[in-house]
């Protein structure tokens, strides 16, 4: 079939990444409006999309307000340009902001309410009782922490920090005798007197170090039962603003929260020192432009006014008035509270990984066999153990490791420490854009500095997000290497919450390759070739496109011909182009794409073969996976890089092929799993929008929860087998 290049090309038959990403969030508000998911559950799935929502603001939409002010007028992938894409994310986000608050006023309250617990939202609703106890917690605990702030012409509007809940006010004076309380002649606040006549404006920070939730005593009802009863710091210290503002007549107060441009704008080429380039830059964040502000819908106008000039909002869509709690993120710290854990999925206990389960030793274990790792439904230990047993092993000589995003207490960083305090050579890639974790990642680099690692910050211009550590022994037959590669971070706190997969190998085409690339990165040394590894971002769009292209010339030499890709996202022009191709010589493509994706599926004569499915449940779908029919050998592939621009062209990534059968087996059990998910999977129509698979009459197949049921019965499987092995009898030799 000839290719139809006006379709494939064509901007219509693209969606736009920013509002493909709302559409994530979508989905995973559906989750919190889900009545078949346990309430703690949809609790944190609201939680979760707010979460989504700010990072969001303070980067996406950061971004193109940035290229709307240097009148950058490029149309996106889907022929928007910067302001028409700022338009529709405003309406969009409205919309979806009334059905959170919807979600949670019309549902989730009134269900925490059955289940007995009472989040008060209204100060003025607590009883006597509730009030007595409030007020006592605010003048022991909390009226020492604020710094209350007044503006007039001697004190300026104060800077308000990004993400922040804040209380403002608007106050008059109290006068004694024509004079001010104080003694002196009140002036009307600079600046402001335009906004609010008379009266002027103060505000309050509500301290971030301080809990959000106040848990009051427990009460007793008239049926015997007992009610909690939560309420949330703000409302504690908007109740007590009077004493804050002992000379001022409070007139009214509303919450307020802003979101600024977090997004760092950093040269590297001019960056004598990136570590102090980066912490200048961080401390830049709390200046940035406001580009959301959030509010009470029932504000007075005249502090709503005040906001908006000190802030310099010009635009009435940057303003998002709110029916209930600002910033729900708030949730998650419901989701912690104890006594509650009937109402959640119960916690799943990582399994271990089968081959290493009766190895002593986990480098005897790996010179046996290529080992795969699934977490969380395996444990992320052998990780932990493989550089561990590293920092101790006499015969260790060197490890190697990029880090991109790690834990706050992270067991692989100490291990690299004792590493180098016996002796070890060790060095660590540290990204310190990996953007939200710069100063977390600054605290590991300078620590590991500290203690005598070779720290190295990766290329200018390029993010490392590649997963890969390298450790070399010298063993009674030479040098060996043992290399580890996954699809994830080497992060411990969040191997429990992310899907992800990795193979430890000491196959010398990858341990060469391994070399090769930590000295390109430390030393800037090409290499002429790569045995196994495929690395952006020299080589890996080509790789992406010329494998699409093999298999669009098998469809039309009628060999087997099929694409499965699982990732995290996918917006790339010129692999979306080259899928729509291939789509139309008759290659059979699934996606399993969890977030953006910005090819429309089963557009007629132009993605027909082409099926998009997403899928949002109790773990975060992370790992890379990437399936070629190559005519009817199979060829698999897992990375850390999805099909994005920035992952392909501007960051430093490595997709790995997988050998053993077994390997094979299991990658294409994921898959079949995941592509028959009719439970948390929503798929993509014509027109790129999602919905639910039907279920009437089908078996339900959630397959998270079938991989952590496979995983348990795979643990029990071996200790039955341990067992008989134990209680066999072996008779004595004569």
């Amino acid at each position: 079939m000839a290719i139809n290049e006006k379709n494939v090309f064509d901007p219509g038959n693209y969606t736009n990444r920013e509002l493909s990403w709302l559409d994530f969030d979508a989905r995973c508000l559906n989750e919190a409006r889900d009545h078949d998911e346990p309430l703690f559950e949809r609790l944190k799935f609201l939680s979760i999309t707010a979460s989504n929502l700010d990072e969001f603001f303070t980067v996406r939409v950061a971004s193109l307000r940035d290229q709307v002010n240097a009148g950058y007028q490029k149309k996106d992938i889907a022929g928007m340009t910067a302001e028409q894409q700022l338009t529709a994310i405003s309406d969009k986000v409205h919309d979806f902001m009334n059905m959170q608050y919807s979600t949670y006023n019309r549902s989730i309250l009134p269900a925490l309410r059955n289940q007995g617990l009472y989040v008060i939202s209204e100060h003025e609703k607590l009883t006597e009782k509730e009030a007595a106890y409030v007020d006592r917690f605010f003048m022991e605990q909390v009226y020492p922490v604020l710094t209350p702030v007044a503006v007039d012409s001697s004190r300026p509007f104060p800077l308000v920090i990004n993400k922040t809940l804040n209380i403002a006010a608007l106050v008059k004076p109290k006068k004694m005798k024509g004079k001010s309380i104080t003694g002196k002649k009140h002036k009307k606040a600079a600046g402001l007197d335009v906004a609010i006549g008379d009266y002027e404006f103060a505000m309050v920070q509500v301290p971030n170090m301080l809990p959000r939730i106040v848990e009051l005593p427990d009460e007793t009802l008239e049926n015997g039962k007992k009610q909690r009863v939560i309420i949330l710091l703000e409302e504690i210290i908007e109740r007590n603003m009077a004493l804050l503002f002992a000379n001022y007549d409070i007139v009214s107060t509303h919450i307020f929260r802003i979101m600024r441009n977090a997004d760092l704008d950093i040269d590297e080429e001019e960056a004598t020192d990136l570590l102090e380039e980066i912490k200048k830059q961080l401390k830049q964040r709390r200046w940035g432009e406001v580009v959301r502000l959030e509010v009470e819908d029932t504000i007075d106008k005249r502090l709503l006014k005040v906001l908006r000039k000190e802030l310099e909002l010009e635009s009435k869509e940057d303003i998002y008035r709110i029916n209930g709690p600002l910033d729900l993120t708030f949730l998650m710290k419901v989701y912690n509270m104890d006594g509650f854990d009937y109402l959640k999925t119960p916690a799943y206990e990582p399994q271990p990984v089968p081959a290493l389960c009766n190895e002593e030793s986990i480098f005897s274990a790996i010179r046996k066999q290529d080992i795969f790792e699934t977490v969380p439904y395996e444990t992320f230990d052998p990780v932990v153990r493989l550089i561990k047993d590293a920092s101790k092993d006499p015969k260790t000589l060197a490890i190697k490791i990029t880090l991109y995003r790690v834990s706050g207490n992270s067991p692989i960083v100490k291990a690299l420490e004792e590493a180098t305090n016996n002796g070890k050579d060790v060095t660590a890639l540290v990204e310190l854009k990996a953007r939200f974790d710069e100063e977390n990642n600054i605290q590991w680099a300078e620590r590991l500095e500290k203690a005598g690692c070779h720290v190295i910050y990766g290329l200018v211009g390029l993010k490392t997000h590649s997963k890969i550590a390298l450790v070399v022994r010298k063993e009674d037959d030479g040098i060996r290497r043992y290399v580890h590669l996954a699809t994830g971070n080497y992060n411990d706190s969040t191997a429990k919450l992310y899907t992800d997969l990795g193979i430890f190998t000491c196959k010398p085409s990858f341990g060469e390759d391994a070399s090769n690339f930590f000295n390109m990165i430390s030393g800037y040394s090409e290499p002429e070739n790569w045995n196994e590894l495929v690395v952006a971002p020299l080589w890996l769009r080509k790789w992406v496109l010329k494998k699409i292209r093999k298999e669009i010339e098998n469809a039309k030499k009628g060999l087997p011909a099929t694409i499965t890709a699982k990732m995290n996202s996918l917006c790339d022009a010129e692999v979306i182009g080259t899928l729509y191709e291939a789509s139309q010589a008759g290659v059979r493509i699934n996606l399993i794409v969890r977030g953006i994706c910005c090819l429309r599926a089963g557009v007629p004569k132009l993605s027909d073969n082409i099926q998009v499915r997403s899928i949002v449940g109790y773990f975060l779908e992370h790992a890379r996976i990437f399936r070629f029919e190559n005519a009817g050998e199979p060829e698999y592939y897992l990375g850390s890089a999805d099909w994005m621009p920035r992952n392909l062209d501007r960051r430093i990534e490595i997709v790995f092929p997988v050998h053993e059968t077994e390997i094979k087996k299991r990658l294409q059990h994921i898959l079949d799993l995941e592509l028959a998910d009719n439970v948390k999977a929503s798929i993509m129509d014509e027109k790129g929008e999602y919905h639910h698979p039907d279920l009437r009459g089908k078996k339900q197949i959630n397959s998270q929860i079938i991989q952590c049921m496979e995983a348990v019965q795979q643990t029990q499987m071996l200790k039955k087998a341990e067992k008989s092995k134990r209680h066999t009898f072996i008779p004595r030799k004569k």
